[in-house]
């Protein structure tokens, strides 16, 4: 079948863009740290580095944060702007790196180099970033409408049922989650065909986005779900594993950390995959039709 074909074909791209993954793992390493390390310095200078070690090695102590006094008050202030500034920075890392994966991921790309992935990069941020911004507002509006409004229409009836909220909550987001991978859908293919143009065309991109999206949707959209369910379980996995990984010393804290880090690059492994399948599943389309034409 043209899924499985597609989804063999986008992992054998993905291996060969393993510097792109590479370059998405350590920018995002960076933009993480601006916020953690200034984080963990205050709390060293507030509590002292042993303190803190020991006063929450069995898991989170309140009283910790309530012993810092003032100074935790003025971290949590600081907290919106700094998560503001987390956002716009991984939105601009995204579409510029990204620019060089899609480029890496096409069919006529060879063994290239890191300068031919900055050089794509480059390329294509400005239409990439406008592609990443429409669909994130639209996203953002499927938010909005499909999870927070129910949720708070069931909160302020008051509703006797316990089960109510919850059976809200899950359809609710079961619903954004089926509709929010069309419109991931459409932007992948968006970036998709707009690194086989010459001249940028974000908005002609993201017509061809939606239309081929519509078009192939019953061959599309099983696989984005067959990558969404693997990238759920993988999530799921590490999150039952690193919750239970309780570190009671430097050499443990460390190689938690080793273990994350190795846990999230293989994360960027699995949404790159999602962009090769995508692409290849466009390129055999691509070559049917050329194929039917001739």
């Amino acid at each position: 079948m043209k899924i499985f074909k597609a989804l063999a074909s986008g992992f054998c791209k993905t291996l060969k863009a393993w510097k792109g993954i590479l370059l998405i793992w350590l920018g995002s390493l960076i933009t993480v740290s601006l916020v953690a390390l200034p984080m963990k310095a205050f709390l060293k200078s507030a509590l002292g580095g042993s303190m803190i070690t020991e006063r929450l090695k069995d898991g989170i102590d309140l009283e910790v944060f309530g012993d810092i006094g003032a100074g935790f008050t003025n971290l949590i202030s600081s907290f919106p702007t700094g998560l503001l500034l987390l956002v716009l920075i991984g939105i601009l890392l995204g579409a510029f790196l990204n620019g060089g994966i899609f480029d890496s991921l096409k069919a006529s790309s060879g063994k290239s180099s890191l300068s031919e992935f900055f050089r794509a990069s480059a390329k294509n941020f400005w239409p990439f970033l406008v592609i990443s911004l429409i669909i994130s507002l639209i996203i953002l509006a499927l938010v909005l409408f499909f999870i927070l409004l129910p949720v708070s229409i069931v909160v302020s009836s008051g509703s006797g049922s316990e089960t109510a909220p919850f059976l809200t909550v899950f359809f609710s987001v079961l619903c954004f989650l089926l509709l929010s991978m069309i419109f991931t859908l459409a932007a992948d293919y968006a970036r998709a065909w707009h690194v086989t143009q010459d001249k940028p065309a974000c908005f002609k991109a993201l017509g061809f986005g939606f239309s081929r999206t519509f078009r192939t949707f019953l061959s599309s959209y099983p696989m984005m779900l067959i990558i969404f369910v693997v990238q759920m379980f993988f999530t799921l996995v590490v999150m039952f594993f690193l919750s239970r990984w309780k570190p009671d010393t430097g050499g443990g804290v460390f190689l938690l950390f080793l273990v994350s880090q190795i846990l999230y690059y293989v994360k960027c492994i699995l949404k790159v995959w999602r962009y090769g399948s995508v692409t290849s599943l466009m390129e055999i389309k691509n070559t049917a039709k050329q194929e039917s034409i001739n």
